[in-house]
């Protein structure tokens, strides 16, 4: 019997300094470690190296979800404490907000928000839904005018640690994909192996016979959290919603009915939605869509997803146990020691592994 993964399992120890800080310039820049699952070997590149690697008739497989500006800050109306948070769904009214303050919350109270540009606007607390806060924006409030980039906490406790700044509309930038799909926003954290692409690479892509196919996948903050059981299969898994074209969907069969190429999925959250798809010889034309909380673990058996392009992620996440499931749990463990070794930089902004 196979012993259950535990949190011990996904941890690894990286030093400060290598979390990156901001993003390589430019994007396919970046170092890329190629791990060979075939004969496990290393080859170390840049993304703008990526074209060598795939083949005609390979669909790179993305995910065009666009980030929204959903970190707050400001202050409360009678005390004027601090208080900031991330701003999960402001696709309607009321927001979700997940907030934290120095003081305890009530319904009714009103948070004046300062933006990055100096733009104020005002929310009022309705009711707290477990861990969120229904939010009722005022005087047609949009969190465009108030929101900074959600960069995740280990970007900015860095960055306060080097003691630098940096201008909040060069993260908006910078922490966007090429290809996202304005209409597809809903992300409060980045599909980050995606921002290696430039728009040149994509089209050097192109030229090698390589089709370029698109899903969506809100990505949610649970994405960052750390697995909070010690065994990994009692971790209660984040849901994020997802949608698949028709376009798409067609795109995935024509690959594996013919047989022509390898799905190759770029990051972790391209992953969870083509492997939460339904076999697709029975899964209809489309367009599909709905919601995913799949835990993929060692010991998962992949259907859609024959090579990834992946981050370096955090220890002790529902990432790292994603791709130890796809190259193997040592397998993985041995990568990390070699790219902690080798100076590579972690997390959102820092370099990429292609696992072949």
């Amino acid at each position: 019997m196979t012993s259950p993964i535990t949190r011990d399992d996904l941890h690894y120890e990286l030093p400060d300094e290598l979390i990156a800080r901001t993003p390589a310039e430019p994007r396919d820049q970046a170092r890329l470690l190629v791990y060979h699952r075939s004969d496990g070997t290393i080859d170390h590149r840049r993304v703008a190296d990526l074209p060598e690697y795939l083949e005609a008739g390979d669909l790179l497989c993305t995910n065009n979800s666009s980030v929204v500006p959903a970190r707050i800050m400001g202050c409360r109306s009678d005390t004027a404490g601090r208080v900031e948070g991330l701003v999960l769904d402001s696709s309607g009214t009321p927001w979700t907000c997940m907030l934290r303050s120095n003081g305890k919350l009530r319904s009714g109270l009103q948070l004046d928000l300062t933006g990055p540009d100096g733009r104020t606007g005002r929310i009022r607390l309705l009711d707290r839904v477990g861990a969120h806060w229904m939010a009722e924006p005022l005087d047609g409030l949009q969190l465009s005018a108030v929101g900074y980039t959600p960069l995740p906490p280990y970007i900015l406790r860095a960055r306060t640690s080097d003691g630098t700044t940096h201008d909040d509309a060069v993260d908006r930038r910078d922490y966007q994909t090429v290809y996202r799909d304005p209409d597809a926003s809903g992300s409060v954290a980045a599909p980050t192996a995606g921002l290696h692409f430039t728009r040149s690479l994509l089209e050097r892509i192109r030229t090698e016979g390589v089709d370029h196919a698109m899903v969506t996948l809100h990505v949610g903050a649970g994405t960052f959290a750390p697995i909070t059981a010690d065994r990994l299969e009692d971790h209660p898994m984040h849901e994020e919603s997802w949608t698949v074209s028709a376009l798409t969907l067609a795109a995935l069969r024509h690959c594996r009915s013919e047989g022509r190429g390898r799905i190759v999925a770029v990051g972790t959250t391209t992953v969870r939605v083509l492997e939460s798809l339904p076999d697709l010889g029975i899964a209809g034309p489309g367009p599909l869509s709905g919601r995913t909380d799949l835990l993929i673990a060692p010991g998962w058996e992949f259907s859609l997803t024959d090579a990834m392009l992946t981050n370096f992620h955090l220890p002790e996440s529902t990432l790292l146990a994603l791709v130890g499931a796809f190259m193997g749990l040592e397998e993985l463990k041995m990568i990390y020691r070699k790219a902690v070794e080798s100076d590579y930089r972690f997390y959102s902004y820092g370099d990429a592994m292609l696992i072949l």
